[in-house]
């Protein structure tokens, strides 16, 4: 019996009409006969304290247990101010402290990301990129999914409609 792969998904936009949440809406759509995929919810979390780590938050306790519990993880950002955004780094930074307890030690990791430019959020994967080096995770490179004008890619309810986009994901997951 083989054991399916734990993915766990992580939407680095908490807007309630996110573009990055529906690429991840799609992904957890496509049928993989290998592994599942379940999202965090990073909207909880609070602003990042050391003076915290002692008394980690709940929310935060949660977080961490779901990112030791997968195999992988997937994540899918938009791009602000050519980086990452605030709440995605917060999460984060939270799950990697306190320093000797970092939950995403040697775990594989996949990033998509779409914006509204023509860079698809390329400078938000390259910034990940190099977080991830610190905690020792280990990148897919590719295909890489960046999408640029996604705001075209989307209808009005939230559902991805480009078949172009579609295929990449499938072919990436």
């Amino acid at each position: 019996m083989n054991k399916k792969i734990k993915i766990l998904g992580i939407v680095g936009s908490l807007r309630k009409d996110s573009f990055n949440k529906a690429l991840m809406n799609y992904a957890l759509s496509v049928k993989l006969d290998n592994a599942e995929i379940e999202v965090a919810d990073i909207s909880q979390i609070p602003i990042f304290n050391q003076d915290l780590e002692s008394q980690v938050p709940e929310s935060v306790k949660t977080f961490k247990a779901k990112i030791k519990e997968a195999d992988a993880i997937l994540i899918s950002t938009p791009e602000y101010n050519y980086s990452i955004p605030g709440g995605l780094k917060n999460a984060i930074d939270w799950a990697s402290r306190p320093y000797g307890d970092n939950s995403f030690d040697g775990k594989i990791v996949g990033m998509m990301s779409g914006s509204g430019g023509n860079i698809g959020g390329a400078r938000a994967q390259y910034h990940l990129r190099q977080v991830f080096v610190f905690l020792n995770m280990h990148p897919i490179n590719k295909p890489e999914v960046i999408i640029p004008m996604i705001h075209e890619k989307i209808d009005e309810n939230g559902v991805l409609t480009d078949e172009r986009t579609k295929k990449k994901i499938e072919e990436f997951l």
